[in-house]
């Protein structure tokens, strides 16, 4: 829930349907209820992929470590005490698996908070993974995501958002970009919340109205509105909009 909150796509693998439907009920935009490394086997990962494993045993911690650890990742999470994962990470180095990826894996996993209930736990794992995204983003460029939708030969008419000026508080730097669908779905994030909405609204008006005219849309949570609708992040961000041809 917090994932999704935060503006992640958010796979579950689990193998057991009971925690599957939960999962599924949770919000979870895909569920794959089978055996861990099989269901690993149909996940590719990219540089843009965070793993987080929070299997029931360190059996199936050290199977998915092992799948997880020869894909390309931005974060790998592992939960368990320090002397367990160790464990589990020392046993793979001896199977042959890349020290350094094993190394770089966070465990215990989450930022040191003083977690102690399944909540506050999620909290200090997105808390971390937030940490890494940002460390390492970069705003300029189109994200593989924006590019591949941009290459497909039958993808759909969009509008390609582009952040081109930010002042105050606003969460992205200039350069960063975003997809918007038809249907209000995007690819990517220019920053999430009331900001990016107000960008998705007129994005969608564009493509309603087939008006192929670039524009520049001001977004500004400074005002006295945006203050009394409890917006109080504040900062103001220029975003162009370009329609691409389906």
């Amino acid at each position: 829930k917090i994932a999704k909150m935060l503006g992640f796509f958010v796979t579950v693998i689990e193998d057991r349907p009971f925690f599957a439907a939960n999962a599924q009920e949770a919000g979870a935009d895909t569920v794959i209820c089978d055996d861990f490394s099989a269901a690993l086997s149909r996940i590719p990962g990219d540089a843009d992929s965070f793993f987080v494993i929070v299997t029931r045993g360190h059996r199936y911690d050290k199977d998915c470590l092992r799948l997880i650890a020869m894909k390309e990742h931005a974060y790998i999470g592992m939960i368990g005490s320090r002397r367990r994962t160790a464990i589990v990470r020392e046993d793979l180095k001896k199977e042959g698996l890349p020290g350094d990826v094993l190394d770089a894996v966070h465990t215990p996993i989450g930022l040191a908070i003083g977690a102690e209930t399944p909540e506050e736990i999620g909290v200090a794992i997105m808390a971390e993974i937030i940490e890494v995204k940002n460390r390492e983003r970069k705003n300029g460029g189109i994200s593989k995501e924006i590019m591949r939708f941009l290459l497909s030969e039958d993808r759909e008419q969009a509008v390609l958002a582009t952040v081109v000026e930010r002042k105050g508080s606003a969460p992205r730097e200039a350069g960063a970009k975003m997809i918007v669908l038809r249907d209000g779905r995007t690819i990517d994030t220019i920053g999430g919340g009331c900001m990016e909405a107000g960008v998705i609204r007129e994005a969608g008006k564009m493509l309603r109205e087939k008006d192929s005219r670039p524009r520049i849309v001001t977004v500004d949570l400074t005002n006295d509105d945006a203050q009394e609708e409890g917006m109080v992040c504040g900062g103001e961000m220029k975003v162009f909009l370009e329609l691409c041809n389906g």
